[in-house]
């Protein structure tokens, strides 16, 4: 039988660190690079995109480059210039709408804020998918914001995804991988059923 996670003798200090990456071990920019096998998880699991996505923190291109070669239109942003895409744009601060889908892997000190900032530039009927550890479901601020906003869907991950400190993945393997259970939220403005959960990868 496999096994979500594999770890080596690093394995309780990659559990304890990872578990809620306390503010001494965090990026300074919360810049944790996603593992483009999430993209196709998500798709896998039966998630249908607007033609046109905005990965608003695109950071060195991850999930916007395997978007990209699945055919979908993206525009890549990030607060922080990586060297990628548009440098230099706080998706807090805009204000035009976006007639399109928004996907994203957001700083997660702030990963509410994205979703009601999301929530309000996209037409009725556009989606948000947001890559966040399960345990955003806790809460009760967030679960205020989840009578505003249910998601639609919640793509629990069987298996571990990789979210690497500045992109270093191939550190991350070597102290033993990842801890942390993360899920795809998926957001439609308008909706307001009840969440369904599906299982992914």
């Amino acid at each position: 039988m496999g096994k979500d996670w594999t770890g080596n003798g690093k394995s309780i200090f990659t559990t304890l660190g990872a578990s809620n990456h306390t503010e001494k071990e965090r990026e300074i920019n919360d810049y944790y690079a996603t593992d483009p096998i999430a993209v196709d998880a998500l798709l896998q699991g039966g998630a249908e995109l607007n033609h046109k996505i905005w990965e608003c923190s695109a950071g060195q291109g991850h999930l916007s480059e395997r978007l990209i070669e699945l055919g979908y239109e993206v525009r890549s942003t990030d607060l922080i210039d990586r060297g990628y895409g548009e440098g230099g744009i706080d998706f807090l601060q805009t204000t035009k709408m976006w007639d399109g889908d928004i996907l994203t892997n957001p700083p997660y000190k702030y990963a509410k804020e994205f979703i009601e900032h999301a929530m309000t530039i996209i037409p009725d009927g556009r989606k948000v998918f947001m890559f966040l550890k399960l345990q955003f479901l806790e809460g009760k601020a967030r679960g205020e914001l989840f009578k505003k906003y249910p998601p639609r869907y919640v793509y629990v991950s069987r298996s571990r995804i990789l979210c690497a400190k500045n992109g270093m993945f191939e550190e991350m393997k070597a102290g033993g991988g990842s801890a942390v259970a993360y899920a795809w939220y998926e957001f439609q403005k308008g909706y307001k059923g009840v969440s369904i959960i599906k299982w992914i990868n």
